[in-house]
């Protein structure tokens, strides 16, 4: 069979959810947006040592601005490095695409907008109010 594309997902309307063209579309997905992080990683510590200390203050305080912004990135594509690691392992073992919380399928097109999503919409809505009931 032929490799599903999106809309092929977005139009789904079968029984076999999860099935093994599913998970093989979402892999794929996840191992290019991980090989597009290890990339910008790659890049960015590049850049980082091409740079030259400038002498003059104002460039270099833009220049600390632009790093410090750059590595606050990194940082959060490391964190999703991380998460897509976590999904592709519950994709290896069978229970991707199901909510962690209720065990519920968390759907295909909340999948195709955020493939690392391991709560239902419902389960999500739940954990948020109850942090913000804390946090108040």
């Amino acid at each position: 069979m032929a490799k599903l594309t999106e809309q092929d997902i977005i139009n789904w309307s079968g029984d076999d959810y999860m099935n093994a063209d599913h998970l093989e579309f979402f892999k794929e997905r996840l191992l290019n947006m991980q090989q597009e992080l290890l990339s910008n990683a790659s890049a960015t510590a590049s850049h980082l040592q091409e740079q030259e200390a400038t002498p003059d203050p104002a460039d270099r305080a833009t220049l600390e601005e632009e790093y410090a912004l750059e590595l606050r990135t990194r940082d959060r594509e490391r964190k999703l490095l991380q998460k897509i690691q976590s999904t592709l392992r519950l994709i290896e073992d069978g229970s991707y695409g199901y909510c962690e919380d209720t065990g519920e399928p968390i759907g295909l097109k909340r999948l195709l907008a955020r493939p690392t999503a391991s709560l239902s919409v419902e389960a999500q809505e739940r954990r948020e109010r109850m942090k913000r009931q804390y946090a108040d």
